[in-house]
């Protein structure tokens, strides 16, 4: 089956069977076995196929056509695959989309799979088995899943560019990041965020560089411009007030600071996101 470009965080499990994986970026189909799981960054469409030739059938045209979100389809080998999307916070999401790879490809034999076996069997018991509270059974258990698989991609050395997620790896810098995130109408100082983390103003500085990419006074600054992006997105505070709860004296410095780092006035921002939501 083909599917179409995800435009979210994708997942995907082999409960049975075997198959390929075609999409862009990747050198060759990926074989996927009984057991594999993977996550899609949400960027690319790709296909499901039963051999590296196959042809492949519409996705939604296919489900659309399937009763209960089950869908089956051809007449070899069976194969069971279970997916569907993880719903991340729209600010915070964007931060982790930044930096995941374009896919996340566990295999089922390998050993860092053992903990999520379970998840996969009460998945595959959940969607087979229909249940009062299903939908959000699901939900549940694949925000899980994604954390677990995120988790084992990282300790066995997963590469991942500077930035955010980086960041909250090295042990000393996550807690200045955590600060920021949590309070980020505090007015942070430097000294503030080096003593939290045990480490020297210019220690601080420059390993918090290394892992995100930034010095920590700019990260912030980029934090509160996502944080008011998301709000000016949904129109219903003022600009003064956006401006307050992100820790600014007044709503000219904000509106200042945000046209620096996105090129527009916050006002001619939400115009321009209204007019194309009209």
């Amino acid at each position: 089956m083909r599917f179409p470009l995800p435009g979210a965080i994708k997942f995907g499990v082999i409960a049975q069977g075997r198959c390929w994986m075609r999409m862009d970026g990747l050198q060759s189909p990926l074989r996927l076995e009984t057991g594999d799981v993977y996550f899609l960054k949400g960027d690319r469409s790709f296909d499901l196929v039963s051999d590296e030739d196959a042809k492949p059938e519409n996705a939604t045209e296919v489900f659309r056509r399937a009763p209960d979100k089950m869908a089956m389809l051809g007449s070899g080998e069976e194969v069971l695959y279970l997916g569907g999307h993880v719903a991340l916070d729209a600010t915070r999401g964007g931060l982790l989309l930044d930096e995941l790879p374009p896919i996340i490809h566990i295999s089922g034999s390998s050993e860092d799979a053992a903990g999520l076996q379970w998840l996969v069997r009460e998945l595959v018991g959940e969607m087979r088995n229909p249940r009062a509270g299903m939908t959000l059974s699901t939900a549940d258990l694949a925000q899980l899943m994604f954390v677990r698989v995120l988790r084992v991609y990282l300790e066995a050395g997963g590469t991942v560019r500077a930035g955010w997620l980086r960041g909250l790896g090295d042990v000393r810098i996550a807690p200045a990041l955590q600060m920021m995130h949590s309070e980020p109408s505090r007015p942070w100082h430097l000294t503030d965020l080096a003593r939290a983390t045990g480490m020297s103003r210019s220690v601080f500085a420059a390993r918090f560089k290394a892992a995100v990419g930034i010095a920590p006074v700019s990260y912030l600054t980029a934090w509160r411009m996502r944080l008011a992006t998301e709000a000016l997105e949904t129109g219903k505070e003022p600009v003064s007030q956006i401006a307050d709860g992100l820790g600014y004296t007044s709503a000219s410095a904000f509106s200042n600071a945000f046209k620096r780092v996105t090129g527009a006035a916050p006002k001619r921002f939400q115009s321009s996101v209204q007019t194309a939501g009209d």
